[in-house]
């Protein structure tokens, strides 16, 4: 069970900014192997949340208990480095097993491109080698930031049938960002909301796979997401 227990999570004033209470007193609990997608506005605190979470941020009283490693952390940012191809990019993350970098950039549709640097890869494309680096290591423990902004319709239905699979295969524990329920939800065990300052959670419901179509948890998380908003 990863258990994320903040107490409290502040960002300073600065700049004539004024200082803001992010997380005070929450509580998300995650079993082992359940797909988590997290919703709510931006600037809520997703992102915040999944930082705190790998390990990256670590300016927060509270503990992170149960986290399952290795972790796999798809930024909303990229985060490529734009001295190295894209195959580089991804075999640094994998160091001792570089020979599967070529199937994870393959996989996510990205054959042909692997000597490209990322200056010269479409947005969509450097957020597929993003992924593909996040993948390859192998996670027991997948953090996604939106893995499917600015991606096409087509793309981003291929890339949530490839974490289907890695998912049903590996049994991963997944935390899955998105302000967009259309193309997330339906990979979704359960679907957390997240409204207010500091951020709390106003919606948080399971998800019965193999019950409801794709379309149908897309649109009833598109409620949920409303519904939360709204209060």
């Amino acid at each position: 069970m990863l258990t994320i227990r903040i107490d409290e999570k502040s960002f300073p004033a600065i700049a004539g900014a004024q200082g803001r209470v992010v997380f005070q007193d929450f509580l998300l609990e995650v079993p082992d192997g359940q797909i988590c997608v997290l919703g709510g506005p931006s600037g809520v605190g997703k992102s915040t949340l999944l930082s705190i979470v790998s390990g990256v941020d670590r300016d927060f009283r509270g503990t992170v208990t149960g986290r399952a490693s290795p972790v796999g952390f798809m930024f909303q940012t990229p985060r490529l480095l734009p001295w190295l191809t894209a195959l580089r990019n991804v075999e640094l993350a994998i160091a001792g097993r570089e020979a599967d970098a070529g199937h994870w950039l393959a996989a996510v549709g990205l054959a042909g491109h692997e000597n490209e640097y990322p200056q010269r890869l479409s947005g969509g494309m450097v957020r597929r080698v993003a992924l593909a680096r996040a993948i390859a290591v192998a996670p027991a423990l997948l953090l996604l930031d939106e893995p499917f902004a600015s991606l096409d319709n087509d793309t981003a239905a291929a890339m949530r049938l490839l974490l289907r699979d890695l998912i049903a295969k590996s049994g991963v524990t997944v935390l899955l960002v998105t302000h967009d329920f259309t193309h997330a939800s339906p990979l979704a065990d359960r679907i957390v909301v997240m409204e207010g300052t500091p951020a709390r959670i106003v919606r948080d419901v399971a998800i019965t796979r193999g019950m409801e179509s794709d379309a149908a948890v897309a649109s009833r998380s598109t409620g949920i997401a409303g519904r939360g908003a709204a209060e």
